[in-house]
């Protein structure tokens, strides 16, 4: 065991960390840049923005979020973890009993949580963001930070985890753990949990960019890749670097990013839960 206990930046920081390290295919890790952002500024700005979620309970949820946005956006100048900020917040809060909790700090979620995030937003500039009916970041917002991200809920991923109460982020962290607990590496334990979640559901940021009918292509393939598993290391090793391959085709339009935040944000439950036994054995 670590002789003290991290501090919430730190758990913030290392899960990014984790997250970008671990080789998910079509996303940014070691050795695997994009052209316009690189594994280092993934590293840089994860440890710029960690100091805000330090803070969470005297910023408050929106505070929080645009704190960390600004800190990465001045770290890096790109938008590195939007959708990770936007999740780490209310676990931030609901620390350090974030299944118990994210209920309430989601309830009490306030409009001006909703102007501050929509600030954070418009800062980082996601792309494929387009125009919602109701709600859109680019007008004042006249609802709640929670009632505005149940509004997208059927349309990404993140969203959704404010109308769900992180349903899906504490099933990834489960899942890891189970990896873990199997004798898994940590490396590996992301990225299979990864890939099942993404045979499961389609990445809603390849939807947003590609369309539903690639995203749907996507998780399809994610399928025939988890399917290799079982028939040896060598096998699914072949096949993850196939869809890597595929995934990368288009520059990175069809990054699996809304995947990816889900899963940062399962690190960040684990470390905030401290079911992370230490020494971490991240590679097999």
């Amino acid at each position: 065991m670590l002789e003290s206990p991290l501090t919430l930046a730190a758990r913030a920081t290392l899960a990014c960390v984790w997250e970008a390290t671990a080789p998910k295919p079509g996303n940014v890790y070691r050795g695997a840049d994009f052209e316009d952002v690189t594994y280092a500024e993934f590293l840089t700005s994860a440890l710029a923005m960690g100091p805000a979620f330090d803070r969470a309970h005297e910023l408050g949820l929106g505070g929080t979020i645009l704190a960390a946005t600004s800190a990465m956006h001045a770290a890096v100048r790109t938008n590195t973890y939007l959708g990770t900020i936007l999740l780490f917040a209310p676990l931030a809060l609901a620390a350090p009993l974030p299944r118990r909790r994210i209920a309430e700090v989601l309830g009490a979620a306030t409009i001006e949580d909703a102007e501050q995030a929509y600030a954070a937003i418009r800062l980082a500039a996601p792309g494929g963001l387009g125009k919602a009916a109701e709600g859109d970041v680019a007008e004042a917002p006249r609802i709640t930070l929670t009632a505005a991200m149940r509004l997208a809920a059927e349309r990404d991923l993140v969203a959704r985890q404010y109308a769900n109460c992180f349903a899906d982020v504490f099933r990834l962290a489960d899942e890891i753990a189970d990896h873990l607990a199997a004798g898994a590496a940590l490396a590996d334990a992301i990225v299979n949990t990864f890939i099942d979640f993404l045979a499961a559901e389609p990445d809603t940021l390849i939807a947003r960019k590609c369309g539903a009918a690639f995203a749907t292509q996507a998780q399809q393939f994610a399928q025939q890749v988890a399917a290799t598993r079982p028939t040896g290391p060598e096998v699914y090793s072949a096949a993850l670097a196939d869809f890597d391959f595929w995934l990368r085709t288009d520059g990175h339009r069809r990054n699996p990013g809304a995947t990816a935040d889900l899963v940062a944000a399962a690190l960040f439950t684990l470390l905030i839960e401290e079911r992370v036994a230490w020494p971490v054995r991240f590679y097999g």
